[in-house]
């Protein structure tokens, strides 16, 4: 597995507020995500799935779709994950969701 290395806390706030910068970047991302008890593709699923169930659809979602897609998550599971997800989080997150999902998987896209 390739080590995620994350930027954008100290990229966004290292003067402002270092030290959640550098939760952010080395501990967030520098060794939770680089824990490999659990799988990238996994992981990414249950982080979409944790901000979607919070209503959470601004960037950072977007920024984890996108993610997801990256490790291999499909537009077919992704459709089924935020179907599922609505039942329990809520209908109007799946909305939200879906419509920043449809940024990140382009519906003419071969899926592999």
């Amino acid at each position: 597995m390739a080590k995620i290395v994350q930027t954008a806390g100290r990229n966004a706030l290292g003067e402002f507020a270092p030290e959640f910068a550098h939760f952010n970047d080395d501990v967030l991302f520098g060794e939770n995500w680089n824990n490999e008890d659990i799988d990238l593709k996994t992981r990414s699923i249950i982080t979409v799935v944790a901000l979607m169930a919070q209503g959470i659809t601004d960037s950072s979602l977007k920024f984890h779709l996108q993610n997801a897609k990256d490790h291999g998550v499909t537009q077919k599971e992704i459709t089924a994950i935020i179907t599922h997800v609505a039942f329990y989080a809520g209908w109007p997150n799946g909305w939200a969701v879906f419509n920043l999902a449809k940024e990140v998987w382009d519906v003419e896209e071969k899926e592999k």
